[in-house]
């Protein structure tokens, strides 16, 4: 576990050896909220009371990034969509000396809003807690109004996930406050975890922004010149997560493969930017038992992230009846169906398969979208079936109902098009869908449960199975500190073991005749 620190620094130093029994030492007071032009460089420091179970999982990954993150371990709970991440989830890991990054995605600027500030007065967090941006192709300027929401309540944490590129507001949110010491070295006091599932997508968070891009934010009062001047020694992101076959947005990646891929990457764009810190890489995706995050530090991850196997937690934002769902999955229990976001472009995630009909209604929906011109292309069997088990309404009220949340939502143009283009209509109404599912699951609307849309991957299932007549089996059990514990002392144990028995002289004991 990282060294409190007595005193703020300017640029703190990574301790050479974590301590696994630091002495409690009183914080810094921590300053309310300031405007963004005001700014603070005091590191994050684990608090001493939540010490490691076992010192060795506290050793597992990269000291450095313990260090740089404030926390005993190694280890990030990654966001889930709309809010499943809650503000009880953060705050119970960043009270446990952990992060976790709320889930921001798919709620408006209001809930953030809320949550932001009741995160910020919870006591015991010391600044332990992230905030998911998630990348939203179809609302403009949304990236840029909640950059400004996460500065003004001055969040150093992000998590960026469905990002093909570096956008200006990353940018932005990375390197305010960002300088130079007295001897020269550029700093930066906010962190930026990105999620990436291709390597040549890493590698642009991997380098610093673009000049011309820098210059575009400076002209337009977005950073300081100073800033700017230090972002450009800097990664737009020092950790990048590397994401396997993940829930919700997946590229379906191989972590076998990505993993040892990214990480030589990082090694080499380390060293041809010349930056003075490495490059660290994550892995998330399929971490659901001890062996799996075991398994993703012997392909060389710095840390790891979880997602599906917190959602069902008590802490989650999601519904009873979910967690019911969640609890009794097997590893098979998952499936691809199209993303409601990226509907058009045919983008997928995954989700529950067992227990629910939405997996297989959301791809027929896109098998329609594919084949048809619009709605007056589709037969009476399937405007019947579409209404009656997809929609729940007639197509002329859920037309009306969609038009409003999208003039609600100040996206006119996309009621515009619609008029012109029947194909984009029918697109909007079975976007619908998605978006009514999304909230029946965490409602628990028990008159919609086979529409149900849970975000899940393989992971929920394997920790069942790994915790099957244990304490944990009962999901109300599952507290998400516990759930850390447990993966990650069970990590080190497993490796203990078989670094273990790989020493021993002669045929491994596993090996067969």
């Amino acid at each position: 576990m990282p060294q409190p620190q007595p005193q703020p620094q300017p640029q703190p130093q990574p301790q050479p050896q974590p301590q696994p029994q630091p002495q409690p030492q009183p914080q810094p007071q921590q300053p309310v909220p300031v405007p963004v032009g005001v700014r603070r460089e005091a590191p994050l420091v684990a608090p001493g009371p939540e010490t490691a179970r076992d010192p060795a999982a506290a050793r597992l990954g990269s000291a450095e990034f313990r260090q740089d993150h404030g926390v005993r371990y190694a280890y990030l709970a990654g966001s889930m969509f709309r809010g499943v991440s809650s503000v009880e989830l953060v705050a119970r890991l960043g009270r446990a000396g952990l992060r976790g990054y709320f889930g921001a995605g798919g709620l408006d600027l209001g809930a953030v809003d809320k949550a932001l500030a009741e995160l910020a007065r919870t006591p015991g967090l010391d600044g332990r807690y992230g905030v998911n941006v998630l990348h939203d192709l179809t609302r403009r300027g949304a990236e840029d109004a909640l950059t400004d929401l996460l500065l003004r309540h001055d969040v150093r944490h992000v998590e960026a996930a469905a990002f093909t590129t570096v956008t200006p507001a990353l940018v932005r949110f990375r390197f305010t406050g960002a300088h130079r010491t007295a001897d020269g070295a550029p700093v930066a006091v906010r962190t930026l975890v990105a999620k990436c599932s291709r390597p040549e997508v890493a590698a642009h968070f991997m380098a610093p922004p673009a000049e011309e891009l820098l210059r575009r934010l400076v002209a337009g009062g977005a950073l300081t010149g100073a800033e700017a001047d230090a972002a450009r020694g800097l990664p737009v992101a020092q950790d990048i997560c590397v994401e396997g076959d993940s829930a919700g947005h997946t590229d379906g990646g191989v972590s076998l493969a990505l993993v040892p891929t990214t990480a030589a990457l990082a090694a080499r764009l380390t060293a041809q930017h010349g930056y003075a810190r490495r490059l660290r890489v994550g892995a998330c995706g399929g971490l659901g038992t001890p062996e799996a995050v075991a398994a993703a530090f012997v392909l060389g991850a710095d840390f790891v992230v979880t997602g599906s196997v917190n959602q069902c937690s008590p802490e989650a934002g999601t519904s009873d009846a979910v967690k019911d769902l969640l609890a009794a999955l097997d590893v098979q229990d998952t499936a691809y169906a199209p993303a409601g976001d990226l509907f058009e472009l045919g983008s997928r995630v995954q989700v529950v398969r067992k227990g629910t009909l939405f997996a297989a209604r959301a791809n027929k929906l896109y098998q329609l979208y594919r084949g048809h011109s619009g709605l007056d292309d589709l037969d009476e069997a399937t405007l019947t079936w579409l209404e009656r088990d997809c929609l729940r309404a007639p197509l002329d009220q859920v037309w009306k109902q969609t038009c409003a949340h999208y003039r609600d939502t100040g996206r006119d143009h996309e009621i515009e098009r619609a008029e012109r283009d029947p194909r984009h209509r029918m697109a909007l109404l079975f976007k619908s869908y998605f978006a009514r599912t999304n909230r029946a699951a965490q409602d628990g609307d028990p008159a919609e449960r086979a529409n149900y849309q849970v975000h899940c991957g393989p992971a929920a299932g394997a920790f069942n199975r790994c915790v099957a007549g244990t304490a944990l089996e009962p999901w109300r059990e599952r507290h998400v500190e516990r759930i850390a514990e447990l993966l990650m002392t069970g990590a080190a144990r497993v490796l203990d073991e078989r670094l273990a028995a790989y020493a021993q002289p002669g045929p491994h004991p596993s090996t067969h005749p």
